[in-house]
């Protein structure tokens, strides 16, 4: 589950602010559980507790169904990341680009794989011959289990520009038929051809609806990521803030018209559970991918 620091977000706050909701979080986490039963694990009436079973359903952390006429629980959310939003940036003049997430130069892929537009999926899912369809420029979410796809970002940089620092933002998840939130993947970035990193996606998420995905995408399959940010200084790399890598601005030709970015699963990945990238209109962040060039 994705979160930010806004009104939308503080009904999953207020349901965690509960001892008695955290028992019964980690009573869920062990495995699915009648209100009766919880009723004698915690010492407190049913009423009590389907109370706060309620507010944990409400704030779409916990799920019901039936097992005959006993009402049983069980938890939908492995993980929170909890994003601020503000980001601090030194104070150097930018150029920022958007690439839809259907603008792909270059790819290959395997199945599953497919491209999802506002309306439909484009093409016949599971076939990469339909990811050099023209029609992939609509496309709002793509993934692929194993392979690569690569955006070129045009360069405005000038001759007199030094290049600090360069950011880019995406929302990204693993990629498994249907979905699987425990799905963990090697997802490894690279910026001009220079390997950049690797992050480890930890599922393909679909325990909430994504809060832009369309209507007519399937609830149990991807519905959102998580928002990645891979920054690059001229001291390293970092991701979503923390330090990543040793590899630095110095280290990608920036020179060059355009600046290529590739998203791969790679053959020696000790994850191969594929790549979903969310663009506008889809997932958590209604955003294409966006590299911003911080310059001097």
């Amino acid at each position: 589950m994705e979160l930010d620091i806004s009104q939308d977000s503080l009904k999953v706050y207020k349901a965690l602010a509960s001892s008695v909701r955290i028992q019964i979080i980690q009573a869920l986490s062990t495995k699915r559980t009648s209100v009766q039963d919880l009723s004698k694990q915690l010492h407190l009436s049913s009423t009590i507790v389907l109370m706060h079973l309620n507010k944990l359903a409400e704030a779409g952390i916990i799920g019901f169904e039936r097992h005959g006429h006993q009402k049983v629980s069980y938890l939908k959310v492995d993980n929170i990341n909890v994003h601020f939003p503000s980001t601090i940036y030194p104070a150097f003049a930018e150029y920022d680009t958007a690439v839809p997430v259907g603008q792909f130069t270059n790819y290959t892929v395997t199945p599953s794989c497919g491209l999802a537009g506002k309306n439909d999926y484009i093409g016949k899912v599971d076939n990469p011959t339909y990811f050099m369809s023209p029609d992939r420029i609509k496309a709002g979410m793509i993934w692929w289990t194993e392979g690569f796809v690569e955006y070129q970002f045009p360069n405005y940089l000038e001759e007199k520009d030094t290049l600090e620092m360069l950011d880019l933002s995406m929302e990204l998840g693993s990629e498994f038929p249907f979905s699987n939130n425990v799905w963990p993947s090697d997802i490894t970035f690279y910026i001009n051809n220079v390997e950049i990193g690797t992050w480890t996606s930890p599922g393909d998420f679909s325990d909430t609806r994504g809060k832009y995905t369309p209507a007519w995408v399937p609830d149990n399959v991807n519905q959102y990521g998580q928002l990645k940010v891979v920054r690059l200084t001229d001291h390293g790399s970092y991701l979503d803030g923390q330090p990543f890598t040793d590899v630095s601005i110095n280290d990608i030709d920036w020179h060059n018209p355009t600046i290529t970015v590739r998203f791969a699963i790679k053959d020696d990945a000790k994850h191969k559970g594929g790549c979903t990238i969310f663009g506008s209109g889809f997932g958590n962040y209604d955003q294409d991918i966006q590299m911003k060039l911080f310059h001097s």
